[in-house]
């Protein structure tokens, strides 16, 4: 059988944890989005952003589009330009790793560094004033109805068809919150009691991938409606998560994983029974040269 690239993102593993459920009367399940050739979970919305914009044609391939990324969906989205054969200029703070700008510009992708200090709200702004100054059309993953959507076509049906139906919880960081947005919908419509658990940093840490964002910049896709419950983890408690993940577990992935992962096993704690699915929202190696590992 013949495959595109496109063809390989999505149908990403289920894996049992091993050794960091705290409890036997539940099961916890972690799902690998680093699995996706992109190596996160943003391969699925830069590829339904994309296509989707192209059909509709909110942007043509003579279109200069433009993003603001923490990282992740700059790197899916300089992937899937390419194969579409679009130029995009990717905005990220200057402290980003250097893993990720040397991905997105080995795709072929312009990236331009904003001040560190503003954070991804000042590479927001940049954006913004390339899309009125200069006829850029951005991809808009905070306020774009294809980037959850993307969640609700393929990581929901996946995870209700892994779990035979039978996934109680779901618990996903929160950046964008489409992922935990889109697969929130589809689970929902599938069984209400399902509990979606969404997760932020507490108000002093600084998570890369999960952010409590300021009124203003307060990502349009969000619907406060569709999350039963919102645990706060530190960046202390992320680091070690991250790390017991890849020495208990041998999953190898960034901070935002293991935050997920710790509100996971904190969850796992309260309930009598139930069945976890926990995202694994990219792999570990584009933070090597991080502290994170040290």
């Amino acid at each position: 059988m013949e495959f595109k690239l496109i063809d390989l993102i999505g149908n990403t593993p289920l894996v049992k944890a091993k050794s960091l459920n705290p409890n036997p009367a539940v099961q916890l399940y972690f799902k690998l989005e680093g699995q996706n050739p992109g190596g996160s979970v943003k391969d699925r919305a830069a590829l339904n952003m994309i296509t989707s914009g192209l059909e509709r044609g909110t942007f043509s391939k003579s279109t200069p589009l433009i993003e603001a990324t923490s990282g992740n969906t700059g790197i899916a989205l300089a992937m899937i330009a390419s194969l579409f054969d679009l130029q995009i200029e990717l905005v990220m703070p200057e402290n980003a790793t250097k893993e990720r700008v040397q991905t997105m510009r080995a795709y072929g992708a312009k990236v331009t560094l904003t001040s560190a200090e503003k954070g991804i709200e000042g590479a927001r702004d940049y954006a913004e004033s390339k899309v009125s100054g200069e006829g850029f059309v951005m991809v808009n993953q905070f306020g774009n109805d294809d980037n959850w959507k993307a969640h609700y076509k393929s990581t929901g049906p996946e995870i209700w068809r892994d779990t035979g139906g039978k996934v109680t919880h779901f618990v996903s960081s929160m950046g964008t919150t489409g992922t935990i947005m889109g697969t929130s919908t589809f689970l929902k419509e599938q069984n209400s009691n399902i509990q979606i658990i969404g997760v932020q940093p507490t108000d002093e840490s600084s998570i890369p991938g999960i952010r409590k964002w300021p009124k203003e910049y307060l990502p349009k896709i969000f619907n406060p409606a569709k999350i039963d419950r919102i645990l706060e983890v530190s960046e202390e408690e992320a680091i070690a998560m991250t790390k017991r993940l890849a020495v208990e577990e041998g999953i190898f992935a960034g901070m935002s994983s293991g935050g997920a992962t710790s509100a996971a096993v904190r969850l796992a704690n309260e309930l009598k029974e139930g069945i976890i699915v926990s995202i694994i929202c990219d792999r570990g190696d584009r933070y090597l040269s991080s502290d994170l590992f040290e």
